[in-house]
């Protein structure tokens, strides 16, 4: 429905007016990858895009169905710009489900994990907005920096496979 991406191998699609679907496999199984999302010393490692030049601040995960989340960018506290919201699923290691607080327009975001038969994941990260111009506006600044995430977390995986 109007407004497909490929970047490299990540794939950024609108699947409806309110739906933003981002797909790709990634080099490591599964356990890894979930781990990438739910533990903050590895999370904090890709999720800030580097050619933003804005750091990650802090990274707060209580990852459980019920628990919640907070992440901060910025270059100091006072200037800093928070994304927080509360775990809907956790369903270690093949789905997460949380809800982006951080503005009445916010998304509702799902992540699959699937084991591929060569050891690899594939990723399926679906953002439903509460409205056509919710996901307008956060279309833009995802499109580019979704599969930059990707690339760095892709890296980060293929760092941790090398030293287990």
């Amino acid at each position: 429905m109007g407004g497909r991406s490929r970047n490299g191998p990540t794939a950024v699609e609108r699947r409806s007016e309110r739906e933003l679907v981002v797909t790709r496999t990634f080099n490591g199984p599964v356990r890894l990858v979930f781990d990438a999302w739910t533990k903050p010393e590895l999370f904090k490692l890709w999720w800030a895009p580097k050619s933003s030049c804005i750091p990650l601040l802090s990274c707060e995960m209580d990852v459980r169905t019920g628990g919640s989340y907070r992440i901060a960018f910025g270059d100091d506290a006072s200037a800093s710009m928070a994304f927080f919201g509360k775990y809907l699923e956790v369903s270690p290691p093949w789905r997460l489900v949380w809800t982006n607080d951080e503005s009445n327009d916010a998304a509702v975001t799902t992540v699959t994990f699937e084991e591929e038969e060569d050891g690899r994941t594939l990723l399926v990260l679906q953002e439903l907005f509460s409205s056509k111009t919710a996901l307008d506006d956060a279309f833009v600044g995802m499109e580019d920096a979704m599969p930059e995430q990707f690339e760095q977390l892709d890296a980060l995986l293929i760092a941790l496979g090398a030293s287990v």
